[in-house]
């Protein structure tokens, strides 16, 4: 199998839930972008997947066919947070293993405000199991986001030995990438001391500034081997060298860090790494699901940027940010930029694609050559995701 590569990307402004355009248009939007962006005719793909969480099936065809319906196979994906680069790792996985030479993968979402909770009430949640252990462990009721992320959050805390201080930085340092990126949702810069004093949602640490935001949009992106960005005349192509999806194991039970899929990390960034040959300390450029920002320290660890109880270093020596060893989530992260879930991945990838290419304009990672993704979902999957710059 030849490695593929990210021919084309686009994405629109995510937006706040009520404010939007509905999916159809917003997802049509990012695919004629992509399209364009790659420079090819859409009767040259042969594989489509649609990642998306809140919506009746068939949602995938119903956002594709404002822009063509050439009777190629089209798939509905649904891996929680983690769709948009589950439909990233299909494409690729068709691309590579020989089942066409060009796809697309495209996500989207229309979110409501509030804390994500079932819309299907009438049988069982399956967040159910996460929450029931988190129960037995002593952690009180909220909404499952709150109530998983919260506890990892304090877990660590209690772990390490540090405070929720290290979280406000994280939310700091990321609002101020927003600000260098029009397509974030929120730009105004925050201190630790409006983090820290915002309203509490969880335990006594969690505040609302440490939280991502509910929001609505759409991201797309063209997969193809090189041959075919070869003979179509396809210029600023981004590899993908390497990407590994990992579930959950028995694991999880054990510590309310493991539940949030730190150990789904691991192994899928040790497979993506193997399979890319490469280290992290040869990446520049990170864009890490950040739903929560303990999630963001949490997965510091888990995808091998520092040693383990080592990210308070990390974040007070500024390597997470502009002049450090690695720039985390330049597009301001989940937590500023926006998350709605089922466009988050694709989202990921635009980002890290435009830093590659050296188009992401005053946010631009200097000398990016090597970028890692990481998106989950819980419960759902861990993907990571290398790419290199061609």
């Amino acid at each position: 199998m030849s490695r593929s590569v990210i021919a084309g990307v686009d994405m629109t402004k995510f937006v706040k839930p009520g404010t939007q355009e509905p999916y159809r248009v917003m997802a049509s939007r990012a695919i004629r972008g992509a399209v364009k962006d790659a420079g090819i005719h859409p009767s040259l793909i042969q594989q489509v997947y649609g990642g998306y969480v809140y919506g009746d099936s068939g949602g995938a065809q119903h956002a594709l066919y404002d822009n063509f319906m050439s009777g190629v196979p089209v798939i509905n994906v649904n891996n929680n947070c983690s769709s948009g680069s589950t439909a990233l790792f299909l494409a690729r996985q068709a691309v590579e293993s020989g089942a066409g030479e060009c796809a697309l993968a495209f996500g989207f979402e229309e979110m409501q405000p509030g804390a994500l909770g079932t819309h299907w009430p009438d049988r069982e949640y399956p967040s159910g199991h996460y929450a029931d252990a988190l129960g037995k462990l002593g952690y009180p009721e909220a909404p499952v986001g709150l109530r998983m992320f919260g506890a990892a959050g304090q877990h660590y805390m209690d772990q390490h030995g540090v405070g929720p201080e290290l979280f406000a930085k994280v939310a700091v340092k990321t609002r101020s990438h927003a600000a260098r990126n029009p397509m974030a949702l929120l730009t105004t810069p925050l201190t630790v001391e409006e983090v820290l004093g915002a309203k509490v949602v969880y335990l006594d640490y969690l505040t609302r500034l440490m939280c991502c935001p509910p929001s609505c949009g759409a991201a797309a992106a063209i997969v193809c081997s090189k041959a075919f960005a070869a003979r179509h005349g396809i210029a600023g192509t981004v590899e993908i060298i390497g990407q590994a999806m990992a579930t959950d194991t028995a694991s999880i039970w054990d510590s309310p860090v493991e539940l949030v899929g730190a150990g789904a990390t691991r192994r899928a960034a040790a497979a993506a790494f193997e399979q890319a040959g490469v280290a992290p300390t040869d990446v520049q450029v990170v864009e890490l699901h950040d739903c929560f920002t303990p999630n963001e320290v949490i997965n510091y660890e888990a995808l091998g940027l520092c040693e383990e109880g080592g990210a308070s270093r990390l974040v007070e020596d500024g390597d997470n940010s502009y002049g450090g060893k690695f720039v985390v989530n330049p597009s301001g992260g989940l937590m500023s930029k926006g998350h709605p879930l089922g466009a988050t991945g694709l989202a990921q990838a635009y980002e890290l694609s435009n830093q590659l290419r050296g188009r992401a304009g005053p946010r631009q990672v200097e000398g990016a050559r090597i970028a890692l993704q990481h998106n989950i979902g819980v419960p759902g999957a861990a993907v990571v995701t290398i790419y290199r710059a061609s």
